[in-house]
């Protein structure tokens, strides 16, 4: 699913190993807690934290998936097939005897409306967690709906400005500070751009001093022309290659998304990345509950396990997407690591700046293909 409401923007991340420990056979037991993940979310050893602090005895079933859209397909077929999570589309781990739905997986905040509208999920009771209210208001809110609460977010990552900071610095450049220096001279076809007209008219957007989520692109009239010029800017659209132009010298400047960097800023460390001064675009991975589950596994138990002080920058660090629960915590307390990091730990004005892509009518949504075909065109 690949429309604006529906874009899987990390799919294309192919994580390094996948958990090393599963706790849970190849027969399906109906009382251990299943877990099916996004591949690199949770560190490893979590779970067997978590399975230690329980005071009765469950086993743990955790299967990571490659894949954000494979685990939406996931939940697609298990609304057909409610008892079974036997062939699921896009899970090639699981065999071919019969596998119980599981009790919580991972999903990306942007599918939330589409999976409540189309009967996929079932709300969750947020009293019985016990970090719910000290969480900032965006993170609840983001999964508030109609006075329910549909997920529980675990961790987030924004847009951010890959470069080259060898490059930048060999040729005496300033590096990038904020979207507006996606404009400036000196990097004119030297820049990669994702190909996600929210994303890319987003952040023209947020140049404007404009929201994201702006309902109506007719009244900012200067949005077209500067689209425009950005477009004279970019060398190169892409959503899964653009840091891959970026190490070969192809470009010297990427839009990319925060986790993506941090696997390439791995194996190539003359990559460094900002978070735009302006505000960026957030996006954050949920554990939402299957409609068709009624165990009673300790689904508050993990979600409360997650955002425990210990736990939730021990998750940010190794996984490389902040825990929601952090600004709410002492910085001083963090690893350096942790704490020196300003994609993960940045300053809390830069967040308040910053949005998730909330959903959009039809009406703008057209707006957006239009706008954005058109640029494409003079391409």
């Amino acid at each position: 699913m690949k429309g604006l409401e529906t874009m899987d923007r990390r799919s294309f991340i192919l994580g390094m190993a996948a958990l090393g420990t599963t706790l849970g056979g190849c027969n399906p037991d109906p009382s251990a807690f299943r877990v099916r993940l996004l591949k690199n979310s949770i560190p490893n050893q979590l779970p067997n934290q978590f399975k230690k602090q329980l005071k009765q005895d469950i086993k743990l079933d955790f299967k990571p998936v490659d894949q954000l859209q494979d685990l939406f397909n996931a939940l697609q077929a298990w609304k057909q097939k409610p008892n079974t999570a036997q062939n699921s589309p896009g899970l090639p781990f699981i065999s071919q005897s019969p596998e119980l739905v599981p009790d919580l997986i991972t999903m990306g905040d942007y599918w939330l409306s589409t999976a409540i509208r189309q009967q996929l999920i079932q709300p969750l009771d947020p009293k019985s967690w016990q970090l719910w209210t000290q969480l900032p208001d965006r993170w609840r809110n983001l999964v508030t709906r109609n006075n329910q609460v549909w997920g529980a977010p675990y961790r987030w990552g924004a847009t951010v400005i890959a470069y080259r900071a060898d490059i930048f610095r060999d040729r005496n450049l300033q590096p990038p500070q904020d979207w507006s220096d996606l404009w400036r001279e000196d990097l004119r076809g030297r820049i990669a751009l994702l190909d996600q007209p929210r994303e890319t008219i987003g952040l023209t957007l947020k140049k404007l001093g404009q929201s994201y989520n702006t309902a109506d692109l007719s009244k900012v009239p200067t949005l077209e022309a500067e689209l425009q010029s950005l477009n004279r800017q970019a060398k190169v659209y892409s959503s899964t290659t653009a840091l891959q132009s970026l190490v070969i010298d192809d470009v010297w400047v990427a839009v990319t998304w925060s986790t993506d960097f941090f696997q390439a800023a791995k194996r190539n460390p003359a990559i460094a990345a900002i978070f735009p001064n302006s505000g960026s675009a957030l996006f954050a991975d949920l554990w939402v509950r299957p409609a068709s589950v009624q165990s009673n596994s300790p689904i508050a138990d993990w979600i409360n396990f997650c955002w425990t002080p210990d736990v939730a920058p021990q998750l940010s660090l190794i996984s490389q997407a902040a825990s929601p629960i952090l600004s709410t915590l002492d910085a001083n307390t963090f690893p350096d690591q942790l704490r020196q990091n300003p994609l993960l730990v940045p300053k809390p004005e830069l967040l308040d700046r910053s949005e998730f892509l909330e959903p959009i009518s039809d009406t703008t949504i057209e707006q957006y293909r239009s706008l954005w075909a058109k640029i494409r065109r003079s391409a």
